[in-house]
């Protein structure tokens, strides 16, 4: 097929209709247009919105009565019942004596004062008149109830509330626990979470903020123990605890906003990790030109999905009722729909035309648009205005792939093994410089593949662990760097295995596609009322404040996930392969694939919220009269931000695990995830896409030629925005690592590697003695101090005279090997 560009009045490029054997035309505008989402990916949505989803609306009610506290114990103080009305020595004298009453023993007194304290990081909205006056005033009572020491006192409430056996004993008794009892533990959670959530944006501008020493000062805190261990790993003891079904009145919604936040303010976000990165690289004397793959993502253009095929052929038969025209087109489909003649779930050919006609049509068109018609290439004016479809066959001459081709040098070395063996007859183990007796091309190609080699920090990092396995007596250990993520590590190693399991659950219990069952776990404990809704415009609202629920908890998990996953795999690699095989393990690859099998543009687009309920508008100003209307209307926004972000952590996540695990790829194979994927490129958004592209291109050459042969657009849109590997014949080639009888071998030694890692630097078991390092330096030798027991020290003088003068030492026997007793 070939296309004509021109340009038209307004010097803007114009693209001909395309010819078919130079007669017939097609009009691809035709096509619908949609419009890219204007999603920005990033570490999590906008403050406000942030803070608005920490509440479900069933809770509504519960504000006023943090209003009513703060009331009553301004009265009992003898003050103006108003905040702002009071100077700065006043608010400090109450929040000193709100933080003593936290320590009473009557617990409705504690209860009332951590009320009054909810009030105010709420941001006094009884007193204000619009959003962004609250947000100020909760930025400045954060900041002063910080100061008072405040965090520390409600992780201390958070114990008690934790350990509070009764509590836990009733909740267990119930038929279904509800809102109720989990009351104090939500108001403990809240305001820990609103005061972690106000320090992360302030973050954002950490150089021109009057609280500078604050934030450090925080997060340092969090990178030390409260008490007996660090507050993530109490949160994730809850997360553990009740999804064993031992405390089914935690609030999860609210644990895990709180998890999730404090391990993004104390291990960092994206822009943290991009500067790790560079630095952790630039110590092990690596490059660092290397394109961040959000950056780009940000700047990339989505794909317009190809039309399925009954869109195609209702198309194409108002235009010319032409058979071969409509076969030719039906073979560009990609996104084929299961059940309509084209693919079905297992990957293989419905009731197709012969495969030789579809072969020679596909033929045909490459062999006419030339092999540029891969590429999905662009023609931009000055004004970057227009663009050329994917299937124009003219090269881009002022923008090429967006990314730099890489090789690793394991792909080198193999190479080099293949040519040598091919043209000389034998290789030569261990040498990647010798090229003597090899032709000219080979050369050549060996240069072209050492100019884009990429050693990543995991190779480095284990390239030393096999060092040290290898001569563990004269290989020395690196010194652990005592970084957040390392401290984490260690804190969260003995039971890693149980939070990765408790996270999976949740997630699971959370999906849209998951059926109910009685004795999973009840994630929606914190959203339920006492009493059920008894009105029409009740259960509409509770509808939607379940759904909101479930999305809100599957946001925190798969961000949890991500973050830990990404900043062990940059502290070191064994800590992040530790994580991965146990998720893997725990079945987290057919739970992500089980997720997004889901009609993916409802879910993206779905409207579960109610913006004249969300804090604070649901108590600043008058408030309107609640209507089934009114629950409809939703916002402006043509998509969810909570669950575009959710996918695409998922879609990271599951590259993540399976990124050149052979056994892990199969897995994808076999749960059948190609249709999967596809249905999810029906996003318009370019960075959702490039993930499920990416999981695309790994498996491509495990699903066969009937598979290949009827996804050529797909291969062809990854061929344009995957990154290339210069020697992977992705496509098409079969992969000799790739036997399926190494698959369980290959986890196996990695697992054996892992634990050796942890067995060294973190397990306390004693060390035999016989392999440690024996010191060889006289000077430290000499200098040891020797401890001499009372008895020598009465006996010092014999032993010198009968161990030292009498004895005479033949210096020449005992040099002799021979002459030494074994």
């Amino acid at each position: 097929m070939l296309c004509d560009v021109s340009m038209d009045a307004n010097g803007n490029g114009k693209r001909d209709l395309p010819r078919i054997d130079n007669r017939q035309y097609v009009d691809l505008d035709d096509e619908p247009k949609n419009a890219d989402l204007d999603f920005i990916y990033d570490d999590a949505d906008t403050h406000a919105n942030e803070i608005a989803e920490l509440y479900s609306y069933t809770e509504q009610y519960e504000l006023q009565l943090n209003l009513k506290a703060f009331e009553d114990q301004m009265e009992w103080y003898k003050l103006c019942p108003w905040w702002q009305k009071l100077d700065t020595t006043q608010k400090k004298s109450v929040v000193y004596k709100l933080l003593d009453q936290l320590e009473v023993s009557d617990k409705q007194l504690r209860m009332k004062a951590a009320r009054c304290i909810l009030y105010l990081v709420q941001g006094c909205w009884a007193e204000v008149q619009s959003d962004k006056e609250q947000q100020d005033w909760t930025r400045t009572n954060v900041m002063l109830l910080y100061e008072a020491g405040v965090f520390p006192a409600f992780v201390e409430l958070l114990n008690i509330e934790i350990e509070n056996s009764t509590t836990a004993s009733l909740a267990m008794r119930k038929l279904a626990v509800s809102l109720a009892d989990s009351v104090d533990l939500r108001i403990i959670l809240s305001v820990l979470y609103i005061i972690t959530e106000v320090m992360r944006e302030e973050m954002k501008n950490l150089e021109h903020s009057i609280y500078r020493d604050n934030i450090e000062s925080f997060k340092e805190d969090l990178v030390n123990p409260y008490g007996e261990e660090l507050l993530i790993v109490k949160l994730l003891g809850m997360v553990t605890c009740f999804c064993s079904g031992s405390a089914p009145h935690f609030p999860m919604k609210k644990v895990l906003l709180l998890l999730w936040k404090l391990i993004l303010v104390s291990l960092g976000g994206i822009d943290t990790l991009r500067e790790l990165k560079k630095k952790y690289r630039e110590e092990a004397g690596l490059d660092t030109k290397q394109e961040d793959t959000i950056e780009v993502a940000r700047t990339m253009r989505a794909s317009s999905p190809p039309a399925s095929a009954p869109d195609l052929i209702e198309t194409q038969n108002q235009k010319w009722n032409k058979r071969p025209l409509r076969r030719s087109l039906m073979k560009q489909s990609s996104l084929d729909e299961p059940g309509l003649g084209m693919e079905f779930d297992s990957g293989e050919q419905g009731n197709n035309t012969t495969s030789n006609e579809s072969e020679g049509d596909m033929l045909i068109l490459m062999t006419e648009s030339g092999i540029s018609n891969w590429s999905e290439t662009y023609y931009e004016d000055q004004n970057n205005q227009s663009q050329i479809r994917p299937d124009t066959p003219q090269l881009n001459k002022g923008k090429g792939l967006p990314w730099t081709p890489k090789v690793r040098q394991k792909d080198v070395d193999t190479f080099l093994d293949v040519s040598r063996l091919k043209f000389v007859g034998y290789t030569l183990q261990g040498d990647r410089e010798s090229l003597a007796g090899l032709p000219q091309p080979i050369h050549e190609g060996v240069n072209t593949l050492k100019r884009h080699m990429y050693t990543s920090l995991a190779e480095v990092q284990i390239q030393k662990e096999e060092e040290i396995a290898r001569n563990p007596m004269s290989t020395p250990e690196p010194p652990l760097r005592q970084t957040p993520t390392e401290i984490l590590y260690q804190a969260i190693l003995p039971n890693l295995p149980q939070y990765m399991i408790a996270l999976l659950k949740i997630l699971l219990a959370a999906a849209p596609t998951s059926k109910a069952k009685t004795d999973s776990i009840n994630i929606m404990a914190d959203v339920l009322p006492e009493e059920m809704p008894m009105t029409v415009l009740q259960s509409m609202k509770l509808g939607i404040d379940v759904n909101r629920h479930k999305e809100i908890i599957v946001k925190a998990v798969s961000a949890i996930l991500l973050l830990l996953l990404k900043h062990f795999k940059l502290n070191h690699i064994y800590q992040f392969e530790f994580m991965s095989q146990h998720l893997v393990f725990a079945n987290c690859i057919p739970l992500v694939l089980k997720f997004l099998n889901q009609n993916i543009l409802s879910y993206i687009e779905a409207k579960n919220v109610i913006p004249i309920l969300d804090f604070p508008m649901c108590v600043i100003g008058d408030q309107p009269e609640l209507t089934p209307e009114s629950l409809e209307i939703g916002d402006s926004q043509t998509y969810s931000w909570c669950n575009i972000f959710s996918c695409i952590n998922l879609l990271r996540i599951l590259n993540k695990l399976t990124k050149w695990k052979h056994s892990r790829i199969m897995m994808l194979v076999v749960f059948k995830s190609a249709p999967i994927l596809k249905r999810t490129l029906k996003v318009r958004h370019a960075m959702m896409q490039l993930y499920v592209l990416k999981l695309l291109k790994m498996q491509t050459k495990y699903l066969g030629r009937q598979w290949r042969k009827t996804n050529m657009k797909t291969i062809s849109v990854i061929y344009a925005k995957v990154r290339h590997r210069l020697n992977d014949d992705w496509a098409y080639g079969n992969d000799l690592e790739a036997r399926p009888w190494d698959f369980q071998v290959e986890e196996c030694e990695l697992r054996t590697c892992v634990d050796q890692f942890n067995n060294r630097r973190y397990s306390n078991a004693p060390k035999d003695e016989e392999l440690e390092p024996v010191d060889t330096s006289v000077t430290s030798v000499l200098g040891t101090n020797v401890d001499l027991t009372d008895e020598f020290k009465q006996h010092y003088e014999l032993w010198l005279q009968q161990e030292v003068f009498q004895r005479s030492i033949n210096w020449d026997e005992l040099l002799d090997p021979e002459a030494c007793e074994i």
